[in-house]
């Protein structure tokens, strides 16, 4: 269709009250209101397209003159209307050109006829639209609304060695993250020297510092800090002359016992210890 007819498409007239006069027409046996006329067009009872387009443009500006006399605003609203209509009956009165760059009255008769077609369909669209269920009139939504779920498909785009990378990275944070250096019990120099000055009150004869020791070994991962403290403090009281040590051999146990003088230490025999 050309832009000469769509011109022309602009517009709409406005609802008409009550007491103002209604558009009778008369045209290829149907007699009624121009809204009658699409009425029926909608219920395939009229064929708009054997209307006599004539016969309704001459209808009209009839109408369009008796309204004027009785409130101009009513022929300001058709007034668009009006002059499409009337350049549609100049175009069917005169003869055509012989050369005619405009469309032809036949053609401005079928636009006519698309435009009240085109006006049904939006009128039986927007009665769908209306007689569709509304929110919060027929349907309620629910208090507390659902959260949307988002799927999500992830593609990835990676070498062997950006996988080998990414999982030694994560496999050293990890490591490294669960470190934990649990704190040791030191059994300190002056607990193991105050335990053997006990022992050496105790003792009388050559006694083992092993055995003695091992009382004190409460957890086997103290074993260690135990024997070390009490042999540290065992050398710093034979070097005060409190007690006096006797290994037989590397490796082998040591034995204690109090101090005794110059002269008995020659006398003393040496201790019997079992071999091991």
């Amino acid at each position: 269709m050309s832009a000469e007819i769509l011109s022309f498409e602009t517009g709409q007239p406005a609802e008409r009250a009550e007491d103002e006069p209604a558009l009778v027409v008369d045209v290829e046996g149907y007699e009624g209101p121009l809204d009658l006329l699409l009425a029926l067009a909608r219920q395939q009872k009229v064929d708009l397209a054997k209307i006599s387009i004539l016969a309704l443009a001459n209808q009209y500006l009839v109408f369009i003159e008796a309204a004027r006399k009785l409130r101009l605003e009513l022929a300001a609203d058709y007034l668009v209307m009006a002059a499409w209509l009337a350049y549609l009956k100049s175009r069917l009165l005169l003869p055509e050109p012989p050369s005619q760059d405009g469309p032809s009255a036949e053609d401005m008769a079928t636009a006519l006829a698309n435009r009240l077609r085109r006006l049904e369909q939006i009128r039986e669209a927007a009665n769908r639209l209306m007689t569709r269920p509304q929110l919060k009139r027929d349907i309620f939504p629910r208090g507390l609304p659902e959260a949307i779920a988002q799927i999500r498909h992830p593609k990835w785009n990676a070498t062997l060695y950006d996988l080998l990378t990414a999982y030694s990275v994560q496999r050293q944070q990890r490591v490294l993250a669960n470190v934990h250096l649990a704190k040791r019990t030191v059994w300190s120099l002056a607990e193991a020297r105050a335990s053997l000055e006990r022992l050496v009150g105790v003792a009388e004869d050559w006694s083992c510092l092993d055995d003695y020791l091992v009382h004190y070994v409460i957890d086997p991962s103290q074993k260690a800090t135990v024997f070390a403290s009490s042999f540290a403090s065992a050398l710093e009281l034979v070097r005060e002359g409190v007690i006096d040590l006797h290994q037989k051999q590397a490796f082998a146990p040591i034995y204690f016992r109090r101090h005794a003088g110059d002269a008995a230490a020659d006398q003393a025999e040496t201790p019997q210890v079992p071999v091991e």
